[in-house]
């Protein structure tokens, strides 16, 4: 339902009710399926079954079998003409804001309450879309938005995907991730996401772990959406970097670096940050290095394509369309070297989630199977996110994450354009397929 044709209090209504509903999944449920998707061998299990307990799947296997073992009373999903999948998975994303502003002040032009009324809008689309797991990769809010709502999922409070968070966007000064674009004379007072050496880069690290950060997000260059940076140039440092995985590290937190140019993309790689953002620039030796390091890519293509289409309708610089022009041509080349390299990948979007399935098909026409796109978004993101043992592939003891679409994606990846019912820790939050 379009955002702007809900008051804000039948929308929280709506909110409340969903997420009531969600808190108090069916002691036991049986989904039968038409086939059901092993995401590790891409091979199905035809007239299948899933036996969920509570929130957690209990058994999955062949129909016959599966319904034999289930309990008397267990409510009957019946997808026996659909496809059904692992819950999907967003590494990489901005939850807070209006995704159809993109110009530079747009959070400067909204409260950070604001930008939560629009994080809670947006994180109804992630489920919509089949994604029940979500990464925030770092927001200029300075109150934490999405930290609150990741904490209002899991507390109940809020219906949304699973969710892990980055705090701030550490960067320099005038860097890619300092949300000031104002004119000397009218600047900002400085955040506390910017860090010029080494020491103020462990405040900042310590900052967003003490208001409860997953992840920290560095900028190792310039990036393509601002006014100021150069996606070209380093811009953290590579003992800045450092320092910043050894803080951390120590507090049991990880390390994602947005990094496009090439020095910085093997600068943050030396300097142990656990995932690369966009490597859109990488050359053969930062392949190399990020797979003997083991570092993850998230490549993040479709929003590369997307830009210079959308250019000024959304409110971009025109500064900011030229960098989008000129980088775009390298992004190929880059990924195919990652995938030559053999390095780990995972999905991330990092665009309006109303385009969250074109990034399936970006990644397939750039060089991966379909098989090797949806693994990007189960178990190579459930991986990532330390989320191995609950979620990213359909068996017994993982959270009961499952959707279902009509088609095989695994032959045709644009099936998952169209994601009709959707379950979350056992309980169904969407169920096109039944709606009469």
């Amino acid at each position: 339902m379009p955002f702007r044709s809900l008051t804000c209090l039948s929308l929280l209504l709506t909110m409340t009710m969903c997420c009531r509903a969600q808190a108090h999944p069916a002691a036991y449920v049986l989904v039968k399926a038409g086939r059901v998707l092993d995401v590790q061998t891409g091979n199905y299990i035809t007239d299948a079954a899933v036996l969920i307990e509570g929130d957690r799947i209990k058994e999955v296997g062949p129909a016959a079998r599966v319904q034999g073992h289930a309990p008397q009373g267990a409510t009957l999903i019946e997808l026996s003409g659909a496809t059904v999948l692992p819950g999907l998975i967003d590494c990489h994303n901005h939850i807070l804001g209006n995704p159809k502003d993109l110009s530079a002040t747009r959070d400067l032009r909204n409260s950070s309450a604001m930008g939560a009324v629009w994080g809670m809008h947006n994180l109804q689309i992630w489920l919509d879309h089949g994604f029940t797991g979500l990464r925030d990769a770092c927001e200029n809010d300075t109150g934490y938005g999405q930290l609150a709502l990741r904490d209002g999922i899991k507390r109940g409070l809020i219906p949304g995907p699973r969710m892990v968070s980055a705090g701030s966007c550490v960067s320099v000064t005038g860097g890619h991730g300092d949300g000031d674009v104002l004119a000397p004379d009218q600047a900002l007072p400085r955040r506390g996401n910017l860090a010029d050496n080494v020491d103020q880069i462990g405040s900042a690290v310590r900052r967003d772990i003490k208001y409860g950060a997953d992840w920290i997000k560095l900028m190792a260059t310039g990036g393509v959406g601002d006014p100021m940076s150069d996606f070209n140039v380093q811009e953290l440092s590579e003992e800045q970097m450092a320092k910043a995985v050894e803080v951390a590290h120590r507090a049991g937190k990880h390390v994602m670096a947005h990094a496009e140019g090439t020095a910085g993309i093997k600068a943050a790689t030396r300097a142990g940050v656990d995932s690369i953002e966009h490597g859109t620039m990488m050359d053969d030796e930062g392949a190399a290095l990020m797979a003997q390091k083991g570092t993850w890519l998230i490549p993040t293509l479709e929003t590369f394509e997307r830009g210079p289409e959308i250019g000024a309708s959304l409110g971009q610089e025109p500064v900011v369309v030229e960098k989008e022009k000129a980088i775009l041509p390298h992004m190929h080349d880059a990924f195919q070297r990652a995938i030559k390299a053999h390095v780990k990948i995972a999905y991330g979007l990092d665009d309006d989630p109303d385009m969250l399935p074109k990034e399936f098909q970006s990644m397939v026409r750039h060089g991966l199977s379909p098989l090797q796109a949806i693994q990007a978004a189960t178990i190579n993101a459930a991986q990532l996110l330390g989320w191995q043992d609950n979620a990213g592939a359909i068996a017994p003891g993982k959270y009961g994450d499952l959707i279902a679409v009509d088609g095989d994606p695994v032959k045709d990846i644009t099936v998952l354009e169209k994601v009709t019912w959707v379950m979350k820790g056992g309980t169904v939050i969407r169920d096109h397929l039944h709606a009469k």
